[in-house]
């Protein structure tokens, strides 16, 4: 098969050289012709000759000469590689060819003299300008009785050599679309590696306490570029490593990419790694510090390190010199940390392409060339020989911070990262904990230590499930301290909250006063006012009626419902208007400006059916028209209304100011929720300067702004139908004509459905196809939206952080009709797989109360009492009671005060006698009531039945509800309504035949609680009394 060149990228790669050539700067301005001669050597992998075939050739073509002159270019080669050329040595019918020399290819002589050949391309040199001076690339030597004739040659004629290496790289450094789409690939393999395999291996060693040699563990990082699941999804054979990785530990650094990994085993300290992938002969590098158990000293100076290369970056930009940036970034470290200048590396980096380190592009302080847009570096900054005061052993006493990324120059913005590999202390510092501080930080274990980030929340998980009895109760205990410690400083911390309050209190809105005309000029002439008719004002919405003959004017909004009916010969038009005590809607109340005025109920008329002699019209056409009309205005007005209504409150957002920059972060095929339209349509998500944009594919567009995001959550596809980004907003946002405090993009993984009518063997081929087509849509969905949320947290600087749901410690429950799973994350609990959305920050509740804890029960529900008294509690119903204690457990290390009881509260009731007088509530007590020493156990079925009753069969006000607005599906009317007294219903506490027959054993082995157990038969059997309530030896704490 023959090997294809990219002809157009040689005529413009080669319109370049020869541009910049004619231009004779620097040392092109000091040569007549150009020499680019290839030998072979295995050992060579970076040279300059091999990277300019690359870049004009897209391969490495090995014993080839290349003679460049003013009018003509001359190739020497075999056979094979001289039809290879021949691709764009014919030039006829190319318009790219235009301007640019012929070539003349030759071929090599089987014999090694080739005297012919040489003869013929020093001819070419000497014609070529004034054929004195040859450029040559002079570290680029090969073996070879070939290459070392054609040297030979040159010398025996005379010719004077110039190295135009630097000129040429400079030429090479501004990388096109092409080049920069294949840098960030190999840039986004070296973080997949790092992130996915070298990070998590040291989680390993620590978390096992391993003894691992850097040289070991440098071998398992450049065998893991074999596994495709590290590399995004390219093909191995296209991916190898730069350099050997080179990891250093334990007092032992040099911060040079030169250096190996020693043979020393990996010290528990500052751990260094360098490394760099290529892909398709691009290259990209990468380098982190780990820190395990960093002492403050070594964080700071860490932090530090991080603003130097933001000072760094800022720096980096199209036409700035490099001394000029490399003295900004050294200025700025003798004004804040003086101390640490002579620490700093000698260089910040390189430019990279071809090649992985560009001689003449370091970042130092005599570089005098000039960035430009385009051009890629790997930037490397750190500090050597820092001494650690706490260290004890040698390999503790000295260590070294070292970090790095590939980066691009930009026109006028800092310098963009290619490498979105996290960097701050808390993605990169590993916390121990020893056995003897232990007993201390269980008491005050903190939300972010049990959900830390990474693998550490797992085992952490599992140690605190391997516990003996003995530890457990001992758990327990500790556990219960905590929570009274909680207990004091909850209500010291409430009553001095609603103290500030006082003196708050909510304005109640009265209810808008319609005026339907300001002064009499503005009634209308009509003639059907003059006849007694009635008329409808569309301008104004109002109702002309004639009562006791005189034309009155009705607004439309006093009118709450008509009727029409014919009886006999007439019609009737039957019109209710809004008075005092009647409904006026959930939310609105009986409120009127002036309730004590003399209003008007209902006004019936009449007309006849029949035509009389003379008349235009039958009577009651005016009716009929009058009844439709109405309905229309009336709709047109409620509808305004209730867009107001959802207006109301909304803040201003800023504008979402546009990044025209093709590279920014997206994502394509998501559906929206809530949706737009009634219809969902699909769309795309990007990121912005300051916030995502979605469209749809209708044209629709959302803007979400980064400063009004409260929590970013990702929802991956582990487990679950679809794959979320969620978007809980701090304020409401307006599309689709409602208000939205959620909002989520997400895709489906996968079929929702499945078709019973298939009858097919498990073994199926087409069903092992399906599924592992699905295995490999999710992976591919995964890294599509780790990689967008990696972008989003680079381009914001990580201040926007996706939070990432703990599924090992979710529970199910029902918040609303169904039931789902909830989920922690590190600053709130979620559920953003079903709709509508469950999202509660932990930083905003107070307490949370657990009702019906009973022994016989396997449920229980949690309620969630905010900071915010007048904030609706929330409840969720149908909690497993198997998850109470891991539910504890989180809450707990969360620092959040829980209590439980038996009974169902009424918390309407509650939390209005707490805001109509605090300082009563606090002195009796405050939340102490809720403790389970402080309750009776009477009335525990009756309100226990009462909830059964209740949460199983909704009320007609809820159904009704649910109708009329979705979204809303709780408010205090519904609340009521679950308190509401109802009989005695015992479905769950009923037993089933496995409890029953369970119960029946223990009766057998334990014969002191036969009568007992009969008694309790009895009692189940006749259902209208109630179960006695459970002793105290069984109420579980």
């Amino acid at each position: 098969m023959a090997v294809n060149l990219d002809k157009d990228a040689y005529y413009r790669r080669i319109k370049r050289l020869y541009g910049n050539w004619k231009k004779a700067e620097d040392e092109f301005g000091k040569v007549d012709a150009i020499v680019v001669s290839v030998g072979v050597d295995e050992e060579i992998v970076y040279a300059k000759s091999t990277a300019i075939q690359t870049w004009l050739f897209g391969y490495e073509l090995t014993d080839t000469i290349m003679v460049f002159c003013d009018t003509k270019i001359i190739f020497l080669a075999s056979k094979k590689k001289v039809d290879f050329l021949k691709q764009v040595a014919i030039t006829k019918g190319n318009e790219n060819a235009n301007g640019v020399p012929p070539i003349t290819l030759l071929t090599r002589e089987k014999n090694e003299s080739n005297k012919a050949n040489f003869d013929k391309m020093i001819e070419a040199i000497r014609g070529s300008k004034e054929g004195k001076t040859v450029g040559i690339f002079s570290k680029d030597k090969f073996p070879g009785e070939y290459m070392k004739s054609w040297n030979d040659t040159i010398s025996a004629e005379g010719l004077e050599k110039v190295d135009i290496s630097a000129v040429v790289a400079y030429t090479m450094a501004v990388k096109e679309d092409g080049e920069l789409s294949l840098m960030k690939k190999a840039a986004t393999i070296t973080s997949e590696v790092y992130s996915k395999f070298f990070k998590e291996r040291v989680m390993e060693i620590v978390d096992a306490d391993e003894k691992v040699r850097h040289s070991k563990l440098a071998e398992s990082v450049e065998k893991a570029i074999e596994e495709k699941k590290y590399l995004g999804g390219a093909d191995p054979s296209t991916v190898e490593m730069c350099y050997p990785p080179i990891i250093q530990s334990g007092g032992n650094y040099s911060l040079k990419f030169s250096v190996v990994s020693d043979k020393n085993h990996m010290h528990f300290g500052a751990i260094t790694c360098a490394m760099g992938i290529r892909y398709k002969s691009y290259c990209s590098n990468l380098v982190r510090t780990l820190m395990v158990d960093p002492p403050q000293e070594m964080q700071d100076n860490y932090n530090f390190l991080l603003q130097v290369e933001e000072e760094l970056l800022k720096e980096l930009k199209h036409g700035v010199k490099i001394s000029e940036a490399y003295n900004a970034v050294l200025e700025y470290v003798k004004k804040e940390k003086s101390d640490l200048v002579a620490k700093l590396t000698k260089n910040l980096g390189f430019a990279m392409g071809i090649e992985f380190r560009e001689g003449s592009l370091v970042l130092n302080a005599k570089n005098q060339y000039k960035l430009k847009k385009g051009m890629v570096l790997s930037i490397s900054l750190g500090f050597a020989d820092l001494v650690n005061k706490e260290g004890k052993k040698d390999e503790q006493k000295k260590y070294a911070l070292f970090i790095g990324d590939t980066i691009q120059i930009n026109e006028e913005e800092a310098a963009t990262i290619l490498t979105p590999v996290k960097k701050k202390i808390k993605n990169v510092g590993i916390f121990l904990k020893n056995d003897d501080e232990e007993d201390e930080e269980e008491e005050g274990d903190d939300a972010e230590e049990l959900l830390g980030k990474g693998a550490r929340s797992a085992a952490l998980l599992a140690d605190r499930t391997r516990v003996s009895s003995d530890e457990r109760m001992t758990a327990e205990e500790k556990r219960r301290a905590h929570q009274k410690e909680l207990a004091n400083h909850l209500n010291e911390e409430a009553k001095r909250r609603l103290t500030e309050q006082k003196g708050e209190q909510q304005i109640q809105k009265a209810r808008k006063s319609n005026v339907s005309y300001k002064n009499v000029s503005q009634m209308p002439r009509e003639k059907d006012i003059r006849e007694m008719k009635i008329f409808i004002d569309k301008k104004y919405e109002t109702v002309v009626m004639p009562v006791f003959g005189i034309a009155t004017p009705f607004h439309i909004a006093t009118i709450k419902n008509i009727s029409m009916s014919v009886e006999g010969d007439y019609t009737y038009l039957r019109i209710n208007f809004y008075v005092p005590g009647s409904s006026l809607g959930r939310q609105e109340g009986n409120i009127f400006p002036n309730p004590d005025a003399t209003f008007v109920k209902e006004i019936t008329y009449r007309a006849s059916n029949l035509k009389a002699p003379g008349d235009p019209s039958v009577p009651s056409t005016n009716l009929q028209n009058a009844f439709r009309i109405i309905k229309e205005v009336q709709k047109r007005y409620k509808t305004r209304e209730a867009e107001e209504k959802e207006k109301e409150g909304i803040v201003k957002q800023d504008s979402l100011v546009i990044n025209l920059n093709r590279s920014n972060p997206k994502l394509k095929d998501l559906y929206i929720r809530p949706n737009i339209a009634q219809k969902r349509m699909q769309g795309s998500v990007e990121a912005h300067t300051n916030g995502f944009r979605f469209t749809s594919v209708r044209g629709d567009k959302v803007d979400i702004l980064y400063n009004n995001i409260k929590h970013a959550v990702f929802q991956p596809c582990d487990g679950e139908m679809i794959i979320v980004l969620h978007f809980h907003l701090k304020n409401a946002i307006m599309f689709g004509k409602r208000r939205h405090t959620d909002v989520q993009f997400y895709t489906e993984v996968g079929e929702i459905t499945t078709d019973l009518g298939k009858h097919q063997h498990m073994h199926d081929r087409d069903d092992l196809y399906a599924e592992q087509m699905e295995r490999e849509m999710r992976h591919k969905l995964k890294s599509a939206f780790k990689n967008f949320i990696e972008k989003v947290e680079t381009l914001t600087k990580e201040e926007l952080e996706f939070e990432v749901p703990f599924r090992d410690l979710g529970f199910q429950g029902a918040p609303y009709r169904s039931t789902c799973l909830l989920q922690p994350t590190s600053s709130s609990l979620v559920n953003v797989t079903e709709w509508p959305p469950f999202v509660v920050t932990l930083d905003e509740v107070e307490l949370v109360h657990f009702e019906r804890v009973q022994f016989h029960l396997k449920n229980f529900d949690v309620v969630i009492v905010y900071k915010d008294y007048s904030k609706k509690v929330t409840m969720i119903n149908a909690v497993p009671v198997n998850s109470l204690d891991p539910i504890k457990e989180w809450l707990n290390s969360c620092d959040i005060k829980y209590t439980e009881g038996v009974q169902s509260l009424n918390w309407t009731k509650i939390m209005k006698t707490i805001v109509d007088d605090p300082e009563g509530f606090f002195e009796q007590g405050g939340w102490s009531f809720l403790d389970p020493e402080s309750e009776g156990d009477g009335a525990e079925e009756d309100s226990e039945s009462e909830m059964e009753d209740e949460t199983f069969n909704p009320s007609a006000d809820e159904e009704e509800e649910e109708e009329e607005d979705s979204d809303e599906d709780y408010d205090s009317e519904t609340e009521d309504s679950n308190y509401s007294a109802s009989v005695g219903s015992e479905e769950e506490s009923g037993k089933d035949w496995d409890e029953l027959e369970e119960e029946a054993r223990r009766a057998d082995r334990e014969s002191q609680y036969e009568d007992e157990d009969t008694s309790n038969n009895k009692k189940r059997k006749v259902r209208s009394e109630p179960p006695p309530p459970p002793s105290k030896k069984k109420r579980r704490h």
